[in-house]
């Protein structure tokens, strides 16, 4: 259960969904309660800044939850913003302490980048994740010889306890469909993913299977976009985070060799939101991607 408090200034103030996320949810969480205190005092981002010896950036970046927080930070910003209840004081200062756990993913942190991080993060606290995929079966999705395969570039005997990890982390992220409040995943991946054979024939054949399976769940649901109908106005893979907490927005994460980018405005969420309903009207229903998906698999059999 979340904690619901009303400051001085009569604003509510609520940490509902943020005790059951993740750190990075947590963070974000935070981020925006301090950024409603702050708005709803006057108070300039510059003048907060000042306040914690920092600067109107600062702010920023912890209004967006791009940092982690320091309890004397927290403490300072609570004291200019008028909060004076020891009970909000005390709630706040907790959900940092709760921000600044490690998460489980943070075993990985010699393999993974910070950039990726943050993506396992806010996936794992998400409500909705929407994803489209050109390559590859999507992350969640995949069998662990598939993703084996990817890890180590189709050259099993490239296979080393490196590998062995990021197929562990990939395997793990999976947990996800485990958990009581499991994220809904809609997925739509290009006609070309069913017959790239990634490891080879039976890995594929293997991997198909499983999307019969775990599509089963009423938590996922798959859509195949034909040859024919390209790509619907999406120049490549993209994956759009929706959550359950008001505060953290809708987020837009997009992958390229160097890093990651994660979009959050509104106009530009809306931009991809616009594609995904339009993946979704062009692609197969999921009952025509289930034939399909039993179509591929018979031709591998053969």
């Amino acid at each position: 259960m979340g904690t619901t408090v009303r400051n001085a200034g009569g604003l509510d103030v609520t940490t509902d969904g943020a005790a059951g996320s993740g750190p990075t949810a947590r963070r974000l969480v935070l981020g925006g309660q301090l950024r409603r205190l702050r708005e709803a005092s006057g108070i300039s981002r510059d003048d907060a800044g000042y306040e914690i010896r920092g600067s109107g950036s600062k702010i920023s970046r912890l209004e967006l939850g791009r940092v982690g927080f320091k309890e004397r930070d927290v403490a300072d910003l609570l004291t200019l913003y008028g909060v004076a209840d020891e009970t909000e004081r005390a709630t706040f200062l907790e959900m940092v302490r709760q921000s600044n756990q490690p998460g489980w993913w943070h075993r990985y942190s010699d393999l993974v980048p910070s950039w990726f991080q943050d993506y396992v993060g806010l996936e794992e606290s998400a409500s909705r994740i929407q994803t489209y995929e050109i390559q590859f079966v999507p992350g969640l999705l995949q069998t662990e010889a598939y993703a084996r395969a990817i890890a180590s570039q189709g050259m099993p005997e490239a296979v080393d306890e490196e590998v062995d990890r990021r197929v562990g982390l990939r395997m793990y992220r999976q947990r996800l469909f485990n958990q009581p409040n499991a994220p809904k995943l809609w997925a739509v991946i290009d006609e070309s993913v069913l017959h790239r054979p990634i490891g080879g024939r039976a890995v594929l054949r293997e991997q198909i299977e499983h999307l019969l399976e775990i599509t089963k769940l009423a938590t996922v649901s798959l859509q195949v976009l034909p040859f024919d109908l390209g790509r619907s106005g999406a120049e490549g893979a993209f994956s759009i985070l929706r959550f359950a907490e008001p505060e953290i927005p809708d987020i837009v994460y997009l992958e390229h060799l160097c890093g990651a980018l994660y979009l959050d405005k509104p106009e530009d969420v809306e931009i991809y939101s616009k594609v995904s309903h339009r993946l979704a009207v062009d692609a197969q229903t999921p009952e025509a991607t289930r034939k399909t998906l039993q179509a591929a698999r018979k031709n591998l059999l053969d």
